[in-house]
């Protein structure tokens, strides 16, 4: 990436702010949702969908020519708030996560809204089924990229580590993987249900090529994901983050994952540390 696209990170750092506060109005109104592991990946999705992705120029019906999977599903809200700061959708429907009927459902429905890849939310299928996107654009010798965003919890499911020899055996070097590395899972500290360490190494022993980043630094965020790999070998990203980012009643502690019902008096708290002035509070409190 050219130095230039590293000129604006402090407008990057806006338009994560905003995305974390319409991630929590949109979980709020959905009585329902993940609002830890949707904070944590925000700084990831702004530089993807803001730095990285290409604009679409091959794919008529879609906003890139690379391709991008939620694997962690659970953290849709987050994905939301990305679309709606490209404009792909309204600000005002992040307000309907969850409703019967929506377009946005509690985990990426193809069905409903063709701008995700991939339905997502069984663990451990997303990012196989981004790494299958992979080797048929290297059969089909296009340039495309493929992105997919994995939880730290899901790398317990053994289908990412079948996915992982896959992608090694087949030299699927337009594939990057990202691992929100936020060490929580929705019961207790990874290292307490299944410890992943050393995970750095875990995929380097499948034949992957390792890069770590702190999570919530764009500028590292941004370089790791433009960054071409040295060899055949597919990418993967260990971003260190915190769960619920940003708002610090929610950070690193469990109970935030999910799914949870939040009371007035929690989003105005949120929206408080996120910085929003009074009348902004109102807005993101009324429905529509």
């Amino acid at each position: 990436m050219p130095k230039s696209a590293y000129s604006h990170m402090d407008d990057m750092k806006q338009i994560a702010l905003q995305m974390r506060r319409d991630t929590i109005s949109s979980i709020y109104h959905a009585r329902s949702g993940h609002p830890g592991g949707s904070l944590s990946c925000i700084d990831i999705l702004a530089v993807l969908f803001h730095k990285i992705l290409k604009p679409a120029q091959k794919r008529a019906d879609s906003y890139s020519d690379d391709y991008f999977v939620l694997s962690k599903g659970h953290a849709v809200p987050a994905l939301y708030a990305a679309f709606a700061s490209r404009n792909l959708i309204s600000r005002n429907s992040l307000k309907t996560l969850r409703h019967i009927g929506s377009a946005l459902q509690g985990h990426p429905d193809v069905s409903k809204l063709p701008l995700v890849e991939v339905s997502t939310g069984s663990l451990g299928q997303g990012v196989s089924f981004a790494a299958g996107i992979a080797v048929a654009l290297k059969h089909q010798k296009e340039a495309a990229h493929v992105f997919s965003l994995v939880g730290d919890g899901e790398l317990q499911e053994g289908q990412v580590w079948e996915m992982a020899m896959f992608a090694a055996q087949h030299q699927l070097n337009n594939f990057t993987v990202i691992v929100d590395y936020n060490k929580l899972q929705s019961d207790d500290f990874n290292v307490n249900i299944s410890n992943l360490e050393p995970l750095d190494q875990k995929w380097s022993a499948f034949g992957w090529e390792v890069h770590e980043v702190d999570g919530h630094n764009m500028t590292d965020i941004a370089l790791a994901l433009s960054r071409h790999s040295q060899n055949l070998a597919p990418k993967v990203i260990i971003a260190h983050t915190i769960k619920g980012k940003g708002i610090e009643f929610m950070e690193g502690q469990p109970l935030w994952h999910g799914s949870v019902t939040m009371t007035e008096e929690q989003l105005v708290s949120s929206l408080q540390a996120l910085g929003c002035s009074s009348s902004d509070i109102e807005e993101y409190k009324n429905a529509r």
